[in-house]
C-alpha cells in the first residue's frame, strides 16, 4: 500500500528534516547481534604452514677445483691486452706459477670460509680426472645426506664442449683432458651445488639437465625390466636437489676489462662488498662523490661482521637489500629453498643477485638452476647505491681527519616506508616490499622497538600477514627476543606471539624448548601489565598447554594455576574467559595439574564465573570444570566427592539463556558420564523401566476433531522453506547405514552370547559400532521416549528406587541430560541425545547378553502402530532395544517422518494402520542425531573399544578454537559498524531514515483522526490457521504464526515471502511473537507454550531462515494447563480451557524480555547477558494472559486468567514490587496495555468485553466501556487511540477512544462476500492505521483507514 504521492512529497516531510534520522535509533541497543550469534562456533581453517623448513641443510664439504695452468693460455681464447688478470684478488704473474696457484687456492678457501667457516675444504689445483674423481667421491662419502659444493675455475683450460664436458689436465700437463658432466654427477651425488666460473658456462648447465633427464629415463626402464644391466647396479642419485651457478650464458665470454678481476663471478659470489664498491667507483656517477679512489676503498675501516663499523654496516645493508629483492621477486617455495634452507646457499644466491647486476653491465648473463627471474633492474638497487654513496662520501674525512662515522639512515627510511604502507593501504594489496628489512632491523637495538611495533601492526592485518611474516623467517628472531629483559618490549612481544600462535599453534613446542613460556608466565603474573596484555599472555599459555604434555608440565612448574586463579575476578571479561580456558586446558588429561587445582580449591573459585554476565566467560568456566571432572585418572573418595560437587554446580546452568553455554554444559557432563559409566548405566535402566510402566496420556491422542482439516478440502499445502539451524540436517535413514547395522547384528549372532558379557563389551568392535555409533540413524532412546522420561521423572518415585544417597547425584545429572535433550536449540539437544543414547546402549547391552535379533525378524516385524506410546524398549522379549520405528523405515509401509530439523512439507493426513490418528502422529521424533557432519566420513565407533573414547573425544564444542579466532583477526582496525564510510553503516543510515519517514507520515494520518477502518488492503489464505500475527514496525512485512510454523507476507505487494517450521515439539504451539531490533536488522522471536523461546534471522528474504539462539524462557510451565485443544474450545469460557500459553513483552531500549504465562512468576531476561535477571512473583493462583511494560517508569502490567490486573515496579524487591491490583473484571483478561507516555494509563479488557481505564496511582478505574461479548482477540493501537475486538461470532468491531464503533467488519471483500471465520487473532500496526486479522478459516486479512486519509 503506497502513501498518496502528494503526502510523500509534501513540504511537511521536507528533505531537510528527513535527512536527520531519529537519533534514538542510533542509541537503541541491538539484541543477539554479537559474534557468537552471527558466526558458527568453530575454529578457523588451519592455514597450510609452509614456513617451517622441512629439511634444514648444511653444506658440509667444499671442493675447490682450479684449472689455471698459470702462464699458459688455453688455445681457444684470444686475450686482449691489457687483460683482466686478478684471481682471488692476486696477480698470478707477480710470483712463480706454482706459488701463485697455491696462494690463489688458499685465498679462495678464505673467501668461502667467511660465509661457511665450519665446512671441510679440499683444494684440487690443476688436477687430473682421477684426482677430481677421488676428491668428489671422498667428499660425498663423508657428507652422507648433506650438501657438497663443487667450485670450478676453468680460466686455464679450453671452454666447455657441447657434448657436456669440462677440461682438466693429464699428469704431466701436456694435454687437456675432457671430464664428462655425467661422471661428475655420479661422483658428486645429491644434494650438491656447482659453481662454474669459465666462459660459455651456460653449456654446462644445459648438459647437466640433459644428463639428469637421461638418468631418470634409465631408472624408469630399469624399474620395469629386471634383466636390464642397470637393475643390478646401485641406483644413481637423483639430480633434482642440485643447484648450479654459472658465470655466463652458453655463447658468452667472460669480460676481459683490465679494471676487473679475471674471476669476476667468483669475486661477486665470495667478496661482494669489495667488488660492489669497486664497480661503484668505476661508474660515471661516482665522480659525484669527490675524493673517492680505488685506493681509498681498500682502506674502509671496520670488519664485515661488526654492524657498528662502516664496512659492517654496508654488509648488513647489502644483506637486507638482496634478501628483500629475492623475497619480492621469487615464488615463495623457491625463496624458502634457496634463501632459508642452507646458510651457504643463501649467501651465494644473495651474492648471485649482485653478480647478475654487475656482469650484465659487461654483456654477460649469469645463469642459475633453478632459474631466477631477472632482478638487476629492481628498485631496491637504487637504495643500495644511495647507501654506498653516503658511506663513501664520508670516507676522506674519516680517514684523514678521524671524524666519527655517521650511521646510514637506510633502515630508518625503510621502516618509514613500511609504516606508510601500513597506514595508507587498502585491504587487498600486494605485500609490503620492506618485510625482510624489518626482519634485519630486529637485530639492531637502535630500531628494535619501532620495528616490533610496526611488525605487530602488520601481523594484526590477519592470518595472511602472519603467514607472510613466518615465510620471511621472522620466527627465530622473535623467539630469541624472548630472552631479552627489556620491559618496554613486553607488550609488543606478547602481541606478536599471540598473533603467531593464533595462526599456527604448532609453535608451542619451540616455545617450551627455548623456555619461552617463562616469559609469558612473568607477564601474566605482573599486575602492572594492562589487562589486554595479560589476556594475550594467558592466551599464549593456553596454546602452550593445549594437548601438549611437555607444555603442561612446564607451565605447572611455572606456577600457572595459582597465577590464573588470582585473575579469575579481573574486571576485563576477555581475561576472565582465557584464564578459565587456560585452566581447563592445563588439567585436561593431566592429573598432577588437577590435584594442584584441588589444593588451591580451583573448582570453587571457578564457580563464581558460572554466573558471570558475559556468556563466553560462563562458557569458559563450564569448559574448565568439565575437563576438571573429566580426568581419566583413578578416583579416590575425595575426588568423587569433588566431582559430585562440581556436577551439582554445573547442573544449575540447565536453563542458561545462551545455547553456547548449554552446549558446553552437555560436554562437561558427558565427561562425568564417561567417568562414572556404570553408575549412569544403572540409572538409565531404572528410567527405562519406569518409562515403560508409566503411561503419560499422549497429548496427540486428546487432540480434538477441529484440529484435523482433511486434505481433500484444503488447497495444496505449500512447501515449507528448509531451515538452516546451524546443524547438519541429515535426511531419513540411508540404506547404507541400515545395511551396515544389519551386517553387524548378523556378525554378533555367530559370536554367541560371549560378545556381550560386560567385561567383554569393549573388545566387541562391531557391537559397539552398531546402535550407539554416530553412523547409525536409529536410536535406542528416541526423542519421544526421552521427552516422556523427562515428564515422568518429574513426578515419579525414582529417588526411592535407588537407595544409596549419593546415587541421587547420578539421577539428577541424568535428569539434567534428559532436559537438555529436549532443548529448543538443536545443537544442544543433539549433543545430549548422543550422551544419553551412548549410556542407554551400554546399559541395555550389559543387562542382557543374549542373542541379538537377526535381520530377518527385524525386517518382518510389523510397523509401529501410531498408538504405541513413544518408542520404548522391548525388554520383555529379552531382545536388545531397537526403536520401534526402525521396522517401518525398513519396510516402506509408513512414510518416514522428517527429522526434527527437516521442515519438509506438512504431511497430508492419511489414517495409519492403527485407525484414526491426528496428522501430528506422522512426526515421530526419531531424529538422526550425532551426525558428525559431511567432512568427517571416518567411522569413529569402529575401532575396538572405541565407544567410551568416542563419546569423550568426539564431544567438543569448538568454543576454545572459536575464541582463539579473536586473536587471529584484526584487533586495531575500526569495526565496520563504526566506520562511517562502510556499507554496513550506510545501510543502517538508510534504515533509520526510512524509520523516521514512516513515523512522521503515520503520525500525520493518525493525528487527523481515523473515522473508519474497513478498507481491505490485503487478503490471502495462510498455510495454517493463524494463531499470532505481528506487523513489522517499519517495512511492509507481516509475520503470521500457526501452531508450529511461521509465514511471512508482504502486505503491500500481496505476496508470500517465506514459510518455515519453528521446530517446536508437536504437543506445543506458538503463542507469542515479537520483532527484536525492528528498527535495524530485524530478528523474530517466537514463544511456545512449553516455555521455549526461539530467535530467527534471514527470514522473508532470499536466504534460508536460521535460528540465532533458543532457550527455555520459562522452565516450569504447568504441563496440565498446556493449551492442547484450541480450535474448538476457543468458543468456550477461557478459564475452563487450557492455559494462556506463553506471553512476552519486549523492551528494545533496555534489551529486557518479560516472559510469563501458565506460571506464577513474571521472569525477566537480559538479552545482552543472556541470563535471567529477575523473577517477580505474581501472587495469583492463575495464569498470566497478557503483559505490557513501560521502561521509563519501570512498570510492568499483567492481565491474569482470574480477571485481575496487576501492576509491578521491577525496581523493588520480590515481596513489595506488586504496587497495584485491580479486580474489576469478572473474567479472563484478554489484553492489558500500559500507554508509554509519562502519565500513560493502563487499559484492560476481559473476555466479557468490558474495557477499563486505570490511572496507575489510583485504586479504581477512571473509565469503562462495554464492547462485544465473547471476545476472542483484542488489540489497542499505540498511536491512534483505537481498539479492535474480534469475536467468536465471526465479526470484528473497531472502536475509538470514546467507545464509539467506527467499523464493523463481517464479510470479506470480493470472494462473493464470504463471511469472516471465527477470529483467532488480530493486531494493529505499531505506526500505520492498519489492522491484521487471522481467522479459523485460514484467511489472513488486513484493513486500513479510508483511502482519502492515506
Amino acid at each position: 500500500m503506497k502513501m498518496d504521492s502528494d503526502l510523500l512529497h509534501s513540504p511537511a516531510v521536507g528533505l531537510a528534516e528527513e535527512e536527520e534520522a531519529d537519533m534514538n535509533d542510533w542509541k537503541l541497543p541491538l539484541a543477539f547481534m554479537k559474534k557468537r550469534h552471527s558466526e558458527k562456533i568453530e575454529g578457523s581453517k588451519a592455514l597450510a604452514q609452509s614456513w617451517r623448513m622441512k629439511d634444514r641443510m648444511k653444506t658440509v664439504s667444499v671442493a675447490l677445483v682450479l684449472c689455471l695452468n698459470v702462464g699458459v693460455d688455453p688455445p681457444d681464447v684470444v686475450k686482449t691486452s691489457p687483460c683482466a688478470r686478478l684471481e682471488c684478488w692476486i696477480d698470478p704473474l707477480s710470483m712463480s706459477p706454482q706459488k701463485a696457484l697455491e696462494t690463489i687456492g688458499a685465498n679462495l678457501q678464505k673467501q668461502y670460509e667467511n660465509w661457511q667457516p665450519r665446512a671441510r675444504y679440499k683444494q684440487s689445483l690443476d688436477p687430473t680426472v682421477d684426482e677430481v674423481k677421488k676428491l668428489c667421491t671422498s667428499l660425498r662419502r663423508n657428507a652422507k645426506e648433506e650438501r657438497v659444493l663443487f667450485h670450478y675455475n676453468g680460466h686455464g683450460v679450453p671452454r666447455p664442449t657441447v657434448n657436456g664436458e669440462i677440461w682438466v689436465f693429464n699428469k704431466n700437463y701436456t694435454q687437456y683432458i675432457p671430464l664428462s658432466i655425467y661422471d661428475l654427477q655420479t661422483w658428486m651425488g645429491s644434494p650438491s651445488i656447482f659453481v662454474y666460473d669459465c666462459s660459455n658456462a651456460g653449456i654446462i648447465v644445459k648438459s647437466f639437465k640433459q644428463f639428469a633427464l637421461q638418468r631418470e629415463q634409465e631408472l624408469e626402464v630399469a624399474a620395469i625390466n629386471p634383466s636390464h644391466p642397470l637393475a643390478q647396479m646401485p641406483l644413481p642419485p637423483s639430480m633434482k636437489n642440485c643447484i648450479q651457478l654459472a658465470a655466463c650464458e652458453a655463447s658468452e665470454l667472460l669480460p676481459m676489462n683490465p679494471d676487473l678481476p679475471a674471476d669476476l663471478f667468483t669475486s661477486c659470489l665470495t667478496t661482494p662488498i669489495k667488488i660492489a664498491l669497486r664497480w661503484f667507483c668505476m661508474q660515471k656517477s661516482a665522480k659525484l662523490v669527490p675524493g673517492v679512489t680505488l685506493d681509498l676503498i681498500e682502506k674502509i675501516p671496520g670488519r664485515l661482521n661488526d654492524r657498528r663499523t662502516p664496512l659492517g654496516e654496508l654488509n648488513w645493508i647489502f644483506t637486507a637489500i638482496t634478501d628483500t629483492i629475492a623475497w619480492n621477486v621469487l615464488p615463495r617455495d623457491l625463496f624458502q629453498k634457496l634463501f632459508r634452507q642452507d646458510l651457504l646457499v643463501a649467501s651465494l644466491f644473495r651474492n648471485f643477485l649482485l653478480a647478475e647486476r654487475i656482469m650484465r653491465s659487461y654483456n654477460c648473463t649469469p645463469v642459475s638452476s633453478p632459474r631466477l627471474p631477472p632482478t638487476y633492474m629492481h628498485a631496491m638497487w637504487q637504495a643500495w647505491d644511495l647507501a654506498v654513496d653516503i658511506c663513501l662520501s664520508q670516507l676522506p674525512t674519516i680517514i684523514e681527519e678521524g671524524t666519527a662515522f655517521r650511521h646510514s639512515p637506510f633502515f630508518a627510511e625503510q621502516l618509514t616506508a613500511f609504516q606508510v604502507w601500513l597506514t595508507m593501504g587498502v585491504e587487498n594489496r600486494n605485500p609490503p616490499e620492506q618485510l625482510p628489512i624489518v626482519l634485519q632491523v630486529l637485530l639492531s637495538q637502535v630500531h628494535r622497538l619501532r620495528a616490533l611495533d610496526l611488525l605487530g601492526r602488520f601481523l594484526d592485518l590477519g592470518p595472511w600477514a602472519v603467514s607472510l611474516a613466518l615465510s620471511v623467517g621472522i620466527f627465530p628472531y622473535v623467539l630469541k627476543l624472548l630472552q631479552s629483559s627489556a620491559r618496554e618490549l613486553r607488550p609488543l612481544l606478547v602481541f606478536i606471539w599471540a598473533k603467531i600462535l593464533a595462526v599456527d599453534s604448532s609453535c608451542q613446542a619451540d616455545l617450551v624448548k627455548d623456555n619461552g613460556h617463562k616469559y609469558f608466565l612473568s607477564v601474566l603474573a605482573d599486575s602492572y601489565m594492562p589487562a589486554e596484555h595479560r589476556t594475550m599472555a594467558v592466551f599464549i599459555l593456553a596454546v602452550i598447554v593445549n594437548s601438549y604434555n611437555t607444555g603442561q608440565e612446564a607451565c605447572l612448574q611455572g606456577n600457572l594455576i595459582a597465577n590464573c586463579l588470582e585473575q579469575l575476578s579481573d574486571p576485563h571479561p576477555l581475561l576472565r574467559q582465557w584464564v578459565a580456558i587456560c585452566l581447563g586446558r592445563i588439567w585436561q588429561n593431566f592429573d598432577p595439574a588437577r590435584w594442584c587445582g584441588v589444593r588451591d580449591s580451583a573448582h570453587e573459585k571457578l564457580y563464581t564465573l558460572l554466573s558471570d554476565p558475559i556468556p563466553e566467560v560462563r562458557c569458559a568456566a563450564v569448559f574448565a570444570l568439565g575437563t576438571f571432572v573429566g580426568n581419566s585418572a583413578e578416583r579416590t573418595d575425595h575426588s568423587t566427592t569433588i566431582d559430585h560437587n562440581v556436577a551439582m554446580m554445573l547442573a544449575q546452568l540447565i536453563n542458561d539463556g545462551s545455547p553456547v553455554v548449554r552446549k558446553e554444559l552437555v560436554v562437561a557432563l558427558s565427561h562425568l558420564v564417561v567417568q562414572y559409566e556404570s553408575n549412569f548405566c544403572t540409572v538409565a535402566l531404572q528410567f527405562i523401566e519406569e518409562e515403560k510402566n508409566y503411561t503419560v496420556p499422549s497429548p496427540a491422542n486428546t487432540a480434538e476433531p477441529g484440529n484435523l482439516t482433511p486434505v481433500r478440502d484444503s488447497p495444496a499445502i505449500p512447501r515449507l522453506r528448509s531451515v538452516n539451524s546451524y546443524t547438519n540436517i541429515r535426511a531419513a535413514t540411508t540404506a547404507r547405514n541400515l545395511n551396515k547395522s544389519l551386517q553387524n547384528l548378523n556378525l554378533n549372532e555367530e559370536g554367541g552370547p560371549a560378545a556381550f558379557s560386560p567385561g567383554n563389551l569393549s573388545t566387541s568392535s562391531s557391537a559397539s559400532s552398531t546402535l550407539g555409533s554416530p553412523d547409525n540413524d536409529e536410536y535406542i532412546l528416541s526423542f519421544e521416549t526421552i521427552d516422556k522420561m523427562r515428564r515422568v521423572s518429574s513426578y515419579s518415585s525414582l529417588n526411592s528406587l535407588i537407595g544409596v544417597s549419593f546415587n541421587s547425584v547420578y539421577t539428577q545429572i541424568w535428569r539434567v541430560l534428559l532436559h537438555l535433550a529436549a532443548d529448543p536449540f538443536p545443537e544442544v539437544s543433539d549433543l545430549a541425545m548422543k550422551v544419553l543414547n551412548s549410556i542407554a546402549y551400554k546399559a541395555t547391552m550389559n543387562a542382557r547378553p543374549q542373542r541379538i535379533l537377526d535381520s530377518g525378524s527385524l525386517t518382518q516385524s510389523a510397523p509401529a502402530s501410531p498408538t504405541s506410546k513413544g518408542t520404548h524398549i522391548h525388554q520383555a522379549s529379552g531382545s536388545p532395544p531397537m526403536p520401534s520405528t526402525s521396522s517401518s523405515s525398513l519396510t516402506n509401509e509408513v512414510p518416514k517422518p522428517p527429522a526434527r530439523e527437516q521442515p519438509a512439507t506438512r504431511p497430508p493426513y492419511t489414517p495409519t494402520l492403527g485407525g484414526q490418528a491426528p496428522h501430528s502422529h506422522q512426526f515421530p521424533r526419531t531424529r538422526k542425531m550425532f551426525d558428525k557432519g559431511p567432512e568427517q566420513a571416518a567411522e569413529d565407533g569402529d575401532e575396538p573399544g572405541g565407544h567410551r573414547n568416542y563419546i569423550s573425544a568426539a564431544l567438543q564444542t569448538g568454543l576454545c578454537d572459536w575464541s582463539a579466532k579473536y586473536f587471529a583477526q584484526p584487533v586495531m582496525k575500526i569495526p565496520e559498524e563504526h566506520d562511517l564510510e562502510s556499507q554496513v553503516r550506510m545501510e543502517r543510515q538508510w534504515r533509520f531514515l526510512r524509520n523516521t519517514r514512516v513515523r512522521k507520515q503515520s503520525r500525520i494520518i493518525t493525528q487527523r483522526g481515523v473515522s473508519r477502518l474497513d478498507d481491505q488492503i490485503f487478503i490471502n489464505r495462510n498455510p495454517g490457521v493463524p494463531s499470532v500475527v505481528k506487523f513489522h514496525p517499519f517495512n511492509t512485512c507481516i509475520a503470521v504464526a500457526d501452531k508450529d510454523s511461521i509465514c511471512f507476507w508482504d502486505w503491500e505487494k500481496g505476496e508470500r515471502l517465506d514459510y518455515f517450521y519453528n521446530g517446536n515439539p508437536r504437543y506445543t504451539r506458538i503463542t507469542a511473537m515479537e520483532y527484536l531490533n525492528g528498527h535495524d536488522c530485524s530478528l523474530l522471536l517466537t514463544a511456545t507454550d512449553d516455555g521455549a523461546l526461539r530467535i530467527w534471522k534471514n527470514f522473508a528474504d532470499q536466504k534460508n531462515p536460521e535460528m540465532v539462539t533458543a532457550w527455555q524462557g520459562l522452565s516450569d510451565m504447568l504441563p496440565t494447563t498446556r493449551g492442547l485443544a484450541r480450535r474448538v474450545s476457543i468458543y468456550l469460557d477461557r478459564s475452563k480451557q487450557g492455559g494462556a500459553g506463553m506471553v512476552v513483552d519486549w523492551e528494545q531500549e533496555t534489551g529486557l524480555l518479560m516472559t510469563s504465562g501458565d506460571v506464577r512468576v513474571i521472569r525477566i531476561w537480559d538479552t545482552d547477558r543472556e541470563m535471567k535477571v529477575q523473577d517477580i512473583p505474581t501472587g495469583a493462583d492463575s495464569c498470566v494472559t497478557s503483559l505490557s511494560c513501560d521502561s521509563k517508569r519501570s512498570l510492568i502490567v499483567a492481565g491474569l486468567g482470574d480477571g485481575s490486573v496487576r501492576v509491578f515496579d521491577r525496581r523493588m524487591g520480590p515481596n513489595e514490587c506488586r504496587v497495584m491490583t485491580y479486580r474489576e473484571h469478572g473474567a479472563w483478561v484478554v489484553k492489558a496495555h500500559i500507554q508509554k507516555e509519562t502519565d500513560g494509563q493502563v487499559i484492560s479488557v476481559s473476555v466479557n468485553g468490558d474495557v477499563r481505564f486505570f490511572e496507575p496511582r489510583t485504586p479504581d478505574s477512571i473509565n469503562m466501556l462495554q464492547t462485544v461479548k465473547g471476545l476472542t482477540a483484542l488489540d489497542i493501537h499505540p498511536q491512534a487511540n483505537l481498539f479492535a475486538c474480534g469475536s467468536m461470532n465471526q465479526f470484528i468491531a473497531v472502536y475509538n477512544a470514546n467507545g464509539d464503533v467506527i467499523s464493523n467488519i463481517k464479510y470479506y471483500d470480493g470472494f462473493m462476500g464470504q463471511r469472516i471465520g471465527a477470529i483467532s487473532c488480530l493486531a494493529f500496526h505499531p505506526n500505520w492505521p492498519h489492522l491484521a486479522v487471522g481467522s479459523n478459516d485460514y484467511y489472513m486479512s488486513i484493513y486500513s483507514a479510508e483511502k482519502r486519509l492515506r
